[in-house]
């Protein structure tokens, strides 16, 4: 095979317009795009051109000589992707569809959110000339979680900041950073001040357990974790006591295991990331050996992807293991559904662990009941569960009488993102979205991103989900059902916030500290210093 997708592949489908053979799927159109975990190369019609590697904003494709020995399961996971969906239809190369026209004169429109999805949308927006577009944020420096939620030994990843770049360039784009909507301006400012507004405020908060003793301190919001050790300016300052040798991480999406790596890993490979400061010092003193991450259903229901799972695999010095096989699944993970993703697990739960290492445990078939403790954690109560199918196919866990006291001074929950509502806007509370008919709340005002779709999908996912929603508004404009602006700035005066070349200050002052340290940058973790960095001279 010629080249291969590995596994920080964003999905944007950046490699699918450059690909001359339309060899790269699920391609934009097709059954699955935005809903896969990733692209996949078919290695019986690429032609070794190298076109998709340079098209890649986050350095996921590799010629297959040079994957290293825990990225070569990509070459068969991108093999069998094929065997299933088979493509045999291949247009000669993939066909940008040709924008929308709108009527002649400037379109304003106002983002907030400066996320993946409202910059995708922004993105959209600006493939027309005669469209302005203003973005907001209530923190000082935009990409939302490609910035503060990405795991800082993931820099590839967090190269799609790039592609982010570029959008950001184009005549039209302007920022409004450090602004936030109900306190610098309002709704009605912003419907005042642009034909229509697009909310991608995304998903800030996170489902709570409902268990005795959630709120004991030690028992902590995996996203307020993750915001913690990237620097986000919301949590820089939060203090976590790593003082015991186990945490538990009750969840096992990617989220789950970023936390976990991150709290196992060597703090010297971490001091050459972008990780904050104050985490890599915690990270140093701790003395944490082992991360427990908690499923309550079993291998084949586990909510991770599979290239983050072969990343994981791939650790060296440290040892991922499994436990709570359910009882009927063979070893090797032939009789259950899950494919891969059992396979991969099947083989991690014959490993045996090494002595003195550092450990990840991905435990199945447990649930947490109870977390004890008199000022803070010190333990948290099992039950095993047990497994049935429901008349839809559902698998379904089922608490159990079999308890278990886990020793621990950490529990952190990763079950998942909540949005909170909009003020203004229709909330459907049940599935904390904003109500929308293809991401219009009405004409004027429109979502896109988690806020309209869930917390679900990946960073490109966001892509084919901002094309939806500027459709729709495109459509409102080009009925005339939008209402021109009445004013230039909101009602209560101008709110100008941090601009372009703001941001582009903090970027130059946080990469010229992290190049004296042989890092990306060292993150400004205050909004006080961003906004004096973004002061500067530029």
């Amino acid at each position: 095979m010629p080249h291969v997708v590995t596994r920080s592949c964003c999905a944007d489908a950046s490699c699918v317009l450059a690909c001359p053979v339309n060899c790269i799927h699920p391609a934009p159109g097709e059954e699955g795009f935005g809903q896969a975990e990733m692209l996949y190369i078919d290695e019986r019609s690429c032609v070794d051109c190298g076109a998709c590697v340079s098209a890649c904003p986050v350095d996921a494709i590799k010629p297959h000589t040079k994957l290293g020995e825990g990225e070569l399961p990509f070459l068969e996971l991108n093999r069998s992707y094929y065997r299933d969906n088979a493509h045999e239809d291949r247009a000669p190369m993939y066909v940008l569809p040709k924008a929308r026209p709108i009527p002649p004169g400037e379109l304003s429109v106002g983002v907030v959110g400066a996320g993946p999805a409202g910059l995708f949308a922004a993105d959209e927006l600006l493939r027309h000339p005669e469209v302005s577009v203003t973005v907001y944020d209530r923190l000082p420096t935009p990409y939302g979680l490609a910035r503060a939620g990405v795991a800082p030994d993931h820099q590839d990843t967090k190269q799609v900041s790039e592609l982010f770049r570029v959008i950001e360039s184009q005549p039209g784009f302007s920022y409004r950073l450090g602004v936030e909507v109900g306190r610098d301006t309002t709704h009605a400012d912003l419907l005042r001040e642009h034909h229509a507004v697009i909310y991608a405020v995304g998903a800030a908060t996170d489902k709570r357990l409902g268990i005795e003793g959630e709120d004991l301190p030690g028992s902590v919001s995996a996203t307020d974790f993750v915001a913690w050790y990237n620097g986000h300016p919301d949590r820089a300052g939060d203090h976590y006591d790593l003082d015991c040798e186990r945490a538990v991480v009750v969840g096992n999406g990617n989220v789950a295991l970023d936390v976990a790596r991150i709290l196992t890993a060597d703090p010297g490979a971490l001091a050459r990331t972008d990780i904050s400061d104050r985490a890599l010092d915690a990270l140093r003193a701790s003395a944490i050996r082992e991360v427990v991450l908690l499923g309550r259903r079993g291998p084949a229901q586990a909510a991770f992807t599979v290239p983050e799972l072969i990343a994981l695999s791939a650790l060296r010095e440290v040892d991922v293991l499994v436990e709570g096989w359910p009882e009927g699944l063979a070893a090797d993970g032939s009789q259950a559904e899950g494919g891969e993703r059992v396979r991969l697990l099947a083989e991690l739960a014959t490993r045996t662990p090494v002595e003195g290492r550092r450990r990840i445990v991905l435990r199945f078939c447990a649930a947490p009941v109870r977390i004890e403790g008199d000022t803070a954690v010190t333990a948290l109560e099992l039950a095993a569960t047990e497994l049935s199918a429901g008349t839809d196919g559902t698998v379904r866990a089922t608490l159990t009488e079999r308890r278990e006291l886990l020793t621990t001074g950490l529990v952190l929950r990763s079950i998942g993102y909540r949005a909170r509502p909009v003020a203004g806007l229709p909330f459907d509370e049940a599935a904390a979205t904003v109500v929308h008919e293809r991401g219009r709340v009405e004409p004027g005002v429109y979502v896109a991103g988690w806020i309209k779709r869930g917390p679900t999908g990946f960073i490109g996912t966001n892509k084919t989900c901002a094309k939806e929603t500027v459709e729709a508004l495109l459509e409102d404009f080009a009925a005339q059902r939008l209402t021109a602006p009445t004013s230039t700035h909101p009602a209560s005066g101008p709110v100008p916030g941090i601009t372009t070349a703001g941001w582009r200050a903090i970027d130059r002052t946080e990469r010229a500290a992290g190049e004296a340290q042989g890092r990306p940058r060292v993150k400004l973790t205050s909004t006080e210093a961003m906004l004096d960095a973004a002061s500067q001279p530029h």
